[in-house]
């Protein structure tokens, strides 16, 4: 089998493997955010991302929590700002 067929098989793999956990490590958080190593020890560092240290060295991330906080400051798009401008017309006619 090609090597290059095995590598994208074995990355694929891990993908899927850590699609199914709740609690990322550091590597793994690096992966699923792609945020670089270097910029989510800054956030880490400064408290700006949620994050663990049960034994005070080891850096875990709640799925969850990172959704979450890659999520914040949503910005609407111009369709559903339309849609609410309309509603709001609509609701106070007078």
């Amino acid at each position: 089998m090609d090597t290059i067929l095995l590598f994208e098989r074995l990355d694929r793999l891990e993908r899927l493997l850590t699609a199914n956990k709740e609690v990322l490590t550091f590597e793994e958080t690096c992966d699923y955010t792609g945020i670089s190593r270097s910029y989510l020890y800054k956030l880490t560092a400064s408290g700006n991302i949620p994050h663990s240290k049960p034994n005070g060295k080891m850096i875990f991330f709640e799925k969850r929590k990172l959704n979450d906080w890659l999520l914040q400051n949503s910005r609407r798009s111009n369709s559903e700002i339309a849609s609410e401008a309309i509603q709001y017309n609509f609701k106070n006619k007078r």
